[in-house]
């Protein structure tokens, strides 16, 4: 499964961070103090958690949107090291991991989002926005706070923040040495190695490293090869270099590289999404290798008027994966073998490269009238090829940009596409004090989506029974477009009393299935899916309310929302010609509201509660018997709670135990609501003992180990969830 070179780059840049990590002990006589924000809003009697998903930095208790920030104290607590562990400690929110690494969906408020689908949230990483969707689902390491932002935000972020936002600020370069090491090891049988390293190279340039490698032999057994059907090898390394030449200047630049192996593609098949009685049993073990790149600058230049910045991003992603096919059974025992008398296996392969550039203008935030005027260009080319392949009990090759000649692996289908995507926006925020109590927040962006798909399909694999209609070569182009407007109205009549209440739009662009699909499914009694799937747009009205109470020891939000979505996509399959596709649902009608709150009753003891419902309706779809269905992939509703207490044990020994507890409810997965999963119930636990700059942790997630499928694909594919993982972790700072 996994490549020689990359365990080899991988040590080599484990064996680099631990070095710079050695000298820079060496180097520093004393360690640092650290100063930590509490797990819960309770610590907030004495510092106010501040956030910046806005594009401003602003109190928590003073932004006028629903939005839930984890800071640097509560992912060491809560133990955050991947995007399903913040998302589970969110109301309205849920990830679905399922397929391969870069099928990780998000779904938030009802917005959905499917395979092959632009992302249902903005994904901002240090100021540069995530490109490809491909790229979320990655190990999170040396990160300083992540904050969750919920409504449409596309006049802020543009036309991927139909749902919201999500901000993740990784730990800046320090004035001083510092750093951390992490190891642990999990019931996987599995080890990691995490660690960063930071400070001074001269009077005006800081630097840091950081570094991940985790490698587990998986805990979902194929008991068919007798091994682990999810094993992965991990390795991240992110450098970051700041400069200061002056007081009014920066110039931040930063890389980093991601090399992933792991294995796909190992479902089940079943009719009801509650069925986990099936063991993974593919005859194929496969691969899913992913490597991503990504290098940006970030220039901010501040003048007597306000800041001009620049962000210039450059990314790649590559991907491919392989493994069984349907239905996913031993070659004797399949479906295919016992019409046909053989079986297939498959490949996908998907190769990005995009460039961005954003610059814009942010007045200075003490003036009673402020803005923040920009643009933003960028330009992608993605080539994307998938195909089966007859299964001989060989193995399963990957295939990449032209049909396999291997005579053991034979191709049996075959299609690829490329596409060359240009969008562009521009966009202006203001906001306007108009008295000390009341302000007005007004947010306007144009966004617009040139995409070029350019069909690469040999023609042995077109224009045949069972395949797509169509020609090698053609040229499918479509431009989307659309106005993203945001109004909020903020009343704070206390500093402790927040109401806001506005209007926002999202968007995000539609896309090109494969050539000749619509002609199949048509074929094939399906409505709703064509050769190009139509851009989404959210209306989105929504009211809230924060306060902070008992000196701030307790808070508490509501906020209720009502939304009308047009366009959402959904997820096909079809076993025709063997291709994924997106659907659109005309109308949907989505309502709901989030409940959340955090206490202080006594020193070094935090609790928090969430709770987030969601009703979604279909309104109008091609086929009238969907009409009043619930929407594919939500969930009704989440309830989180959590408690955490910390104490000192001595003058130089500190503990710290924490329960959180998640309660996700009844899942709708298709437009035919053909099966609902039942509510799932998930607790994670840690227990950590801290003496000095050394901490042991050990911890469980799913710790009564709830057996569930993390997805249902129409077609019944189940794709198995996480069960229990437990381990034990030793970090050390200096």
């Amino acid at each position: 499964m996994v490549k020689g070179s990359t365990r080899a780059i991988a040590l080599v840049g484990v064996s680099l961070l631990v070095g710079s990590v050695a000298t820079a002990a060496q180097a520093q006589e004393t360690p640092p103090a650290t100063t930590a924000q509490s797990a819960n809003q309770g610590d907030n009697a004495e510092t106010d958690i501040v956030v910046t998903a806005l594009r401003r930095s602003v109190a928590l208790q003073d932004v006028p949107a629903a939005i839930t920030a984890f800071t640097a104290d509560t992912i060491e607590t809560a133990g955050i090291e991947r995007p399903s562990d913040f998302i589970n400690l969110t109301s309205n929110v849920n990830l679905v991991e399922t397929q391969n690494a870069g099928n990780a969906f998000i779904v938030i408020r009802g917005i959905t989002q499917a395979r092959n689908s632009e992302p249902s949230v903005a994904v901002v990483v240090d100021g540069v926005q995530q490109v490809n969707p491909a790229q979320f689902n990655q190990e999170l390491f040396d990160i300083e706070q992540i904050e969750v932002l919920k409504g449409p935000q596309g006049a802020i972020y543009g036309r991927n923040a139909i749902g919201g936002a999500i901000v993740i600020r990784t730990k800046q370069p320090t004035d001083h040495f510092e750093g951390r090491l992490r190891a642990g090891i999990d019931n996987g049988f599995g080890y990691w190695l995490r660690g960063g390293i930071s400070g001074p190279l001269s009077d005006t340039v800081k630097f840091r490293l950081a570094g991940s490698w985790y490698d587990t032999d998986g805990f979902i057994r194929n008991a068919y090869l007798n091994e682990d059907a999810d094993p992965v090898e991990d390795f991240a390394l992110r450098g970051t270099l700041l400069w200061t030449p002056g007081s009014n200047f920066t110039a931040d630049l930063r890389g980093s590289i991601s090399r992933l192996r792991t294995q796909a593609l190992y479902f089940n098949i079943v009719s009801d999404v509650n069925d986990t009685h099936l063991p993974v049993r593919v005859n194929n073990a496969g691969q899913n290798d992913r490597d991503i790149n990504n290098v940006s600058l970030r220039l901010n230049y501040e003048t007597g008027a306000g800041a001009l910045s620049s962000v210039t991003s450059y990314d790649t992603l590559k991907e491919v994966l392989t493994g069984d096919a349907f239905d996913f059974l031993p070659i004797s025992e399949s479906f295919f073998n016992s019409i046909f008398g053989f079986d297939l296996n498959q490949s996908q392969y998907l190769d990005v490269k995009a460039i961005s550039q954003e610059v814009r203008f942010t007045s200075p935030e003490a003036n009673r009238f402020r803005y923040i005027v920009g643009a933003y260009v960028i330009g992608t080319d993605r080539f994307i090829s998938t195909g089966n392949m007859i299964d001989t009990g060989a193995g399963v090759f990957p295939v990449y940009r032209t049909p396999s000649t291997n005579p053991i692996n034979p191709q049996f289908s075959f299609l690829s596409d490329k596409q060359d995507n240009f969008a562009w926006a521009l966009f202006a925020n203001l906001s306007y004090d108009l008295t000390e109590q009341f302000k007005v927040d007004l947010g306007l962006r144009y966004d617009r989506d040139r995409r070029r798909n350019t069909t690469l399909t040999p023609p042995q694999f077109m224009n045949a029974p069972g395949l797509p209609d169509g020609t090698t070569g053609e040229v499918r182009k479509v431009v989307f477009d659309d106005w993203q407007p945001k109004v909020t109205l903020t009343w704070e009549p206390t500093d402790t009393l927040t109401f806001y209440g506005g209007y926002s739009r999202g968007f995000r662009s539609g896309g090109f299935n494969q050539t000749g699909v619509g002609s199949v499914a048509v074929a094939n009694g399906i409505v709703g899916v064509a050769d190009i799937f139509q851009a989404e747009t959210a209306d989105t009205f929504e009211v809230g309310a924060r306060t902070q109470l008992l000196d701030r020891r307790l808070t508490f939000s509501a906020n209720a929302y009502t939304t009308e979505s047009k366009n959402s996509y959904f997820f096909v399959f079809l076993a025709a010609n063997s291709t994924q596709n997106l659907g659109n649902v005309p109308r949907t009608r989505i309502n709901g509201f989030e409940l959340e709150a955090t206490a202080r009753p006594a020193p070094g003891f935090d609790l928090n509660v969430g709770f987030g419902y969601t009703d979604s309706n279909i309104k109008a779809f091609p086929d009238p018997a969907m009409i009043g269905h619930q929407a594919p992939l939500i969930s009704r509703y989440t309830f989180n709670a959590g408690a955490q207490y910390r104490t000192d044990l001595s003058d130089t020994v500190g503990l710290t135990a924490r329960v959180d507890y998640r309660r996700i409810g009844k899942t709708w997965w298709d437009v035919q609501n053909s099966t609902v999963r039942d509510p799932v119930d998930l607790v994670d636990v840690r227990l950590s003992v801290e003496v000095g700059a050394l901490t042991l942790t050990g911890f469980a997630t799913n710790l009564f180990n709830e057996t569930y499928n993390a997805e249902f694909s129409p077609g019944g594919f189940v794709f198995k969830a996480r069960p229990r993982r437990y381990g034990a972790e030793v970090s050390f700072k200096f």
